[in-house]
């Protein structure tokens, strides 16, 4: 019986619709020109190499000698580097961080508040697992979703990174359930579904489509100050939702992922 739901948090609860607008704003008024779409692409072009070289057993934000705006300053300037640009000021690095840092640079997506009430009136326990830095717990709360939560779990409190089992267990641990009677969601397939299962959650992958969105510098692990790799679209299984709204005839779902005992993929 499933007994709690955890849940990524960008690209399953929010977006940022107008990432590479807002670089692009904020860093034109710094001097350095860059176009909506080319910002959009370096990010998640730089999401990805400096992924490569992240440590899930160690949080990549609170590991930077200087927190997590040393780490997106480093951010900014290899996107600067892409561009062949100057190295950003610190003034440019410190408005972005400050921009994805307040509800005006997201969205929340339209089904997430129904969908989330629905579920705590069912009785679930509900909480976020997230690669993000300190920012999370006030936008949260400025995206009047923070009500909406028992528990916040996220990688710079934790220490520890997803796909890493222990950012799971705190989680569990503070909702004050077991593995096996929790279900995770979100949109990636290595950080949420199999982190998820290696904890012993039961998992389910988001697919929303393309995330170009918000890919790069925030924080899926944090929006630049954005969020995580642009991935392109996939054919789709008809099991993997498309949205939080497939989550609220939960009966069905939860007892078809009971049996199974595993992911929906």
């Amino acid at each position: 019986m499933i007994e709690a739901v955890t849940f990524d948090v960008t690209h399953t609860l929010v977006h940022c619709p107008r990432l590479g607008e807002i670089y692009s704003e904020v860093l034109g008024r710094h001097g350095i020109e860059v176009a909506p779409a080319e910002a959009l692409r370096l990010i998640g072009l730089v999401w990805r190499e400096m992924a490569c070289s992240a440590d899930p057993s160690r949080d990549r934000f609170s590991a930077h000698p200087e927190g997590a705006r040393g780490w997106w300053q480093r951010f900014l300037a290899r996107f600067c580097e892409h561009l062949e640009a100057p190295p950003p000021s610190r003034f440019a690095a410190a408005e972005l961080f400050h921009r994805f840092g307040g509800s005006e640079a997201w969205e929340v997506y339209p089904e997430v508040p129904e969908v989330l009430d629905a579920l705590r009136a069912r009785g679930l326990r509900l909480g976020v697992i997230s690669n993000w830095d300190t920012r999370l717990p006030e936008l949260l709360r400025q995206l009047d979703l923070a009500r909406r939560l028992d528990v916040v779990a996220y990688s710079s409190a934790v220490g520890v990174e997803k796909p890493d089992s222990r950012i799971f267990r705190r989680a569990l641990r503070e909702l004050g359930v077991e593995p096996r009677a929790a279900l995770h969601v979100g949109d990636s397939r290595l950080e949420d579904l199999e982190g998820a299962i290696a904890a012993g959650m039961r998992a389910l992958l988001l697919v929303r489509g393309s995330s170009a969105d918000a890919a790069g510098a925030t924080g899926k692990a944090g929006e630049a100050a954005a969020s995580p790799a642009t991935s392109a679209a996939r054919p789709r299984s008809p099991r993997e939702p498309t949205g939080l709204r497939d989550l609220s005839p939960l009966p069905a779902l939860i007892t078809a992922g009971a049996a199974r005992g595993g992911a929906s993929r």
